[in-house]
């Protein structure tokens, strides 16, 4: 079989499905090993036992896979052109969400078209063996995408194009085919430059391409269950899910360009909305309205869990107030009597730092 033309073909064909970059790699990780066993050992992963449970399998694709040759790697940009390339989100009153969920589930949008991708791809050359992922197996997807040419890993560990910023997602596709590799993206574009370091809210970037998840604003108010450690409830501030600000502020994103994919357009005007609104969601209100949405995986607990953080860090009015003390009434509907104890102590912090003296006082 003549493989060059099959490629050609391939990255003609991922265009078309939307793909703004598409390389291809051998899966010699090797070289990150020892990158994930120190990451590992240090403890960063925090809570997320599948990193630890699958360790060094997430280097090796043939876990996935057997007799996996090759993988295709693909970026697709997601920033709405609603969205402000670079600005945060500055109002107190409104919610903070990371941009890639303000639409539909990336996960199954860009699995869909690598399905398609492999489709094609069968009826070009007969049956062969395959599995698609987006962020949603244990591979390790970063050092994939460089070594097929997609970019470079940046200070906070995201991957970079020096012509499009970072704001994509990356999808895989494993084959059992040796196809005609892509030239790695050999160098490193940071040069002397910390401003994801240096703006991380909660210091998570503890050195150069090292992040502790366990300080990440991303982890603690997505991966995170239960109760989030008091010295970083401050830093939180307004974000309710994920955070952005290692990417806002990073140079190489003035480059970034908006999706041309209908299914990463906003929904529900998240990217404008307050936090009494979403604080007075019902369950089924916040499982309706996050329909199709990344958001939904966290439930509904940690989402009253995160608004009420924010709303602890809002500037103090009589309607902050309010809508905290009702939500701890067990005489209101929409009171938070039936959830875990975590979720109240969250709302009792938040009642504390705008009225010190309510549980001396009895207010609730």
């Amino acid at each position: 079989m003549v493989l060059e033309p099959l490629v050609q073909q391939i990255k003609r064909w991922g265009k078309d499905l939307g793909f703004q970059a598409i390389g291809i790699t051998d899966l010699d990780l090797g070289l990150s090993e020892p990158r994930l066993t120190d990451w590992l050992h240090k403890q960063y992963h925090g809570e997320m036992d599948y990193m630890a449970r699958y360790g060094l399998n997430r280097a090796r694709g043939e876990f996935l896979l057997p007799n996996a040759l090759s993988a295709i790697m693909v970026r697709m940009d997601y920033l709405p052109e609603s969205l402000q390339l670079n600005t945060p989100y500055d109002n107190p009153h409104q919610a903070n969400i990371a941009r890639y969920a303000h639409h539909k589930d990336y996960h199954k949008i860009i699995r869909k078209k690598l399905q398609t991708l492999a489709k094609k791809i069968e009826a070009q050359i007969g049956p062969f063996g395959y599995r698609a992922f987006a962020d949603s197996a244990p591979i390790l997807e970063k050092p994939l995408a460089i070594k097929a040419g997609l970019g470079f890993m940046g200070k906070h560990t995201n991957v970079i194009h020096p012509q499009g910023g970072s704001w994509f997602f990356l999808g895989t596709l494993l084959l059992d085919i040796d196809l005609p590799k892509d030239l790695p993206f050999e160098k490193n574009h940071c040069g002397t430059c910390t401003a994801c370091i240096n703006v991380c809210p909660t210091q998570a970037i503890v050195a150069p391409f090292q992040l502790d998840a366990r300080r990440c604003i991303s982890y603690l108010t997505i991966e995170l269950q239960g109760t989030i450690p008091v010295e970083f409830r401050k830093a939180i501030g307004n974000r309710i899910y994920g955070c952005d600000d290692c990417q806002l502020f990073c140079p190489w994103n003035k480059f970034a360009k908006p999706t041309q994919e209908l299914g990463f357009q906003s929904l529900r005007g998240l990217d404008h909305i307050s936090l009494l609104e979403l604080f007075a969601w019902t369950e089924s209100e916040f499982l309706a309205k996050t329909e199709g949405s990344p958001i939904r995986r966290i439930g509904f607990e940690s989402w009253l869990r995160n608004i009420a953080i924010a709303l602890g860090n809002a500037p103090t009015s009589p309607m902050v107030i309010q809508a905290l003390k009702e939500k701890l009434d067990p005489k209101k509907p929409d009171s938070v009597s039936p959830y875990s104890s975590w979720v109240r102590e969250h709302i009792e912090w938040a009642l504390l730092q705008h009225t010190p003296d309510y549980l001396s006082a009895g207010i609730v």
